[in-house]
Formats: C-alpha cells, structure tokens, sequence
C-alpha cells in the first residue's frame, strides 16, 4: 500500500499556496475587463436556449455529437470566415474547454518526448512549460514588429534538416502575438507556409488574440492562405467575452481533425456555456467586439502614459497594434525576476519576462496585462512598481514617492 502521509507531505512541498484573492493591482494573467462582460445579454441568451432546447441536456453532446453544439460550431465557422477569411464548416471544427485544451490535444497527437517544436523566441508561457513538461526541445526563432523572422527559420530548418532532425510542428501566435502584441505580416504569412511545405512540417497557429486588433483589420490566418492542409487553427471566446466560459476551438483538416477527436474523452465540454455563446454571438459578437477593443485601448493608453511618467528612458516597449499585454524591456542593473518578486510582496503582480520568452535577455523584460485593471489602478500600480524598482535596483532614477 503506498504511504499517502508522504505522498500529501510531497505533494504540498510542491504546489503553491492557496489562492487568497487576487493582489491589490494585479497586471498578470489573461483575465479581461470586469465590465465588458455582457451580463444582461447572457442571461437573455441562456433563458431562451434553455426554454427551447434545455430538455438536450438529457445527453451527452447535444444531439450535436463529440465535436459540439452544433450552432456554435457553425457561428464559428461563419466567424471565422468573417474575420480571417478563413472557409470552412462546422464539420471542420471541435469544441473544447478553452484554448488550452486544443493545444494539449494537438500535443498529444504529435509530440513525443525528444522531438523538436519550433516556437517563436518570445512566446506563450503556457506552451513553453508544456513543451517543457513533456520533454521536448524548443528551436526559438527571433521576431520582430511583423511578427517571426522568417529567413532566420528557414536557416534554422535547414540547420535541423542536416542534422536529422525534423520538428513535428512550428507553434506560432501570428496576430497579436502573446507577449509582444506583433502582427505576422502578410508577406512572411506566405513565406512561412512555402517554408513549412519545402520542410513538410505542420503548423499550430493560436489564435487567441486575433480579434483583439484596435484598427479592425488583419491579414488572413494562415489557415486561410494554406493550400496543403498543414495547418492546424486554434482559437478561443476567452478575451472576447468570458475567460471563465472556457470554450475554446480547433479548426483543422478532417485529415487532421478525424485524428485529434478520439484524444478528447472528457465526454464533452461545458454545454450550458456552448448553447449561451451560439445564442448571444450570432446578432450581438460585433458590437461587443468593437466596445472591448476600445476599452482595452484605453487601458493600454493608460499603461504607456504611466510607464512613460514613471519610468522614462529606463523602460522600451513597442506600442501594439491590439491584444491586452504589454512587453515592456527594462535596462540593466533591473533583473526582471527579482523585481516580480519584491513587487509581488508588496501587491504588485507582473510577469518576469524569463516565464515568456526564450532569449538571452529575457530577464530585462515584464509582461503586463492591462485588461483586467481599471484605468486609476493602472496608473497606481504603475506608480508603485515604479517606485518599488527605485528601491531595488536604483533606476528610475527618481521613485514615484522620492522627491524629484
């Protein structure tokens, strides 16, 4: 029998501590504007596809299948064509709990321990600890403001492909990229897909932030522009109307898709969040779309104007074209590491850039949500990392309580 003392005593050493509430300003996480949900509209949604459809709850799937409810499936096909011109039906999509569920079944369709995934240099942190966690190894390729530098992949796959060595799939967040707020130019778009079928390699493009995009235009996913079917699409509701819904999709090849189906045996995700969405979306996306976006841009607003008060020349950033963070490079002697944890001692959550990115440097660098905070939080809590960086490390050279 095992011992289940040791296995809970090595179990706490392990884990965080309990959550206690979320700190006094908190820039970390994906979370959104508190008043952005669409409160009123979701209860009208859910009472009228619970009045006329609630007796489908009685089986699994919906009378929709393994793939999901149906309507939903066809509002995000239709979606998808709208605003990433990308031409598909609802048998090419899945469902799923959130976005992070189609990349772990992606993962778990493709990867095994001691392969190579191409990222780019700067990335997601939950895909880099997942690739982490189950052993494979990372080729980082650089970016810049039009997103990855596609002549430093195809140098870094010809390396690869004269070592032997093939990655199962290049992982990319081309609009809006987390955490830089790039946008993968039209050009590379097509450069990238003629260097993925030179290699014969599958392309995992997370979508998570396209929609968040201030001037409302964006080229087309690359889903859209693949002529070879290499390319698996993932995207989410989570920033654009609830993070707590947890509905997520995958858009893909039925090559593909008819592959990945069987790995989701969960029984199906949340039913009651897929019939709100596919009764809200279809007459009410729009205009909700259109008032997050300028809300978000008002906090990003916000956050610029407080770093540029507080921090002057002391911190860069490049100002994004959408998205809800913000990738701001501090210079040394500021070790981003340890200024998260003084911070975050003292209230003030932020994440060290080591967690999102692959570079030497990473340690010069933060990721700041902005979405979540409210504009007079923004500007307090920004005054007090401030400050507190003042204390640490001496830069800026003024604190935000020091006299100037």
């Amino acid at each position: 029998m095992p011992d289940f003392a040791k296995l809970l005593t090595s179990a706490a050493q392990g884990s965080d501590a309990r959550f206690t509430g979320f700190p006094e300003f908190n820039f970390v996480g994906g979370h959104i504007d508190a008043d952005t949900i669409p409160v009123d509209a979701m209860i009208e949604a859910i009472s009228s596809v619970l009045a006329r459809e609630g007796t489908d709850l009685a089986t699994y799937g919906l009378q929709s299948g393994p793939q999901g409810y149906y309507p939903l499936r066809q509002y995000v096909a239709a979606k998808l064509d709208k605003y990433c011109a990308i031409s598909c039906e609802a048998e090419d999509i899945l469902l799923t709990s959130g976005s992070l569920q189609g990349m772990d079944l992606v993962n778990q369709a493709l990867l095994n321990e001691g392969d190579i995934v191409v990222v780019e240099e700067s990335n997601y942190g939950g895909a880099l600890s997942r690739f982490r966690n189950l052993g494979v190894d990372m080729e980082a390729i650089p970016l810049d403001a039009d997103g990855m530098l596609t002549d430093q992949l195809e140098i870094a796959l010809q390396r690869l492909a004269d070592a032997g060595r093939l990655p199962k799939f290049i992982y990319t967040v081309p609009t809006v990229h987390n955490p830089t707020g790039s946008i993968l130019s039209l050009e590379r778009r097509h450069e990238l897909l003629r260097i993925a079928a030179k290699h014969d390699i599958v392309i995992v493009e997370d979508e998570c932030y396209a929609d968040l995009v201030w001037s409302g235009e964006r080229p087309p996913a690359l889903y859209a522009l693949d002529n070879d079917q290499r390319v698996i699409h993932i995207g989410t509701f989570s920033k654009t109307v609830a993070p707590a819904l947890r509905v997520g999709y995958v858009a893909a090849p039925w090559s593909i898709l008819g592959y990945i189906m069987p790995l989701k045996s969960d029984a199906g995700s949340g039913a009651l969040e897929q019939m709100l969405l596919a009764e809200f979306c279809p007459d009410k996306f729009d205009k909700h779309l259109s008032k997050i976006n300028n809300a978000f841009q008002t906090k990003l607003d916000a956050l610029t104007a407080a770093i540029d008060r507080e921090f002057g020349t002391t911190a860069s950033y490049e100002y994004p074209p959408g998205g809800i963070f913000l990738w701001v490079k501090f210079e040394p002697p500021v070790d981003t590491e340890k200024l998260a944890l003084v911070a975050g001692a003292e209230g003030v959550a932020v994440n060290p850039g080591h967690e999102w990115s692959l570079q030497e440097d990473s340690k010069q660098f933060i990721r700041l949500c902005f979405a979540n905070p409210s504009v007079q939080d923004i500007d307090a809590g920004i005054t007090k990392l401030a400050s507190i960086c003042h204390d640490t490390f001496g830069v800026p050279e003024f604190g935000a309580n020091k006299k100037r």
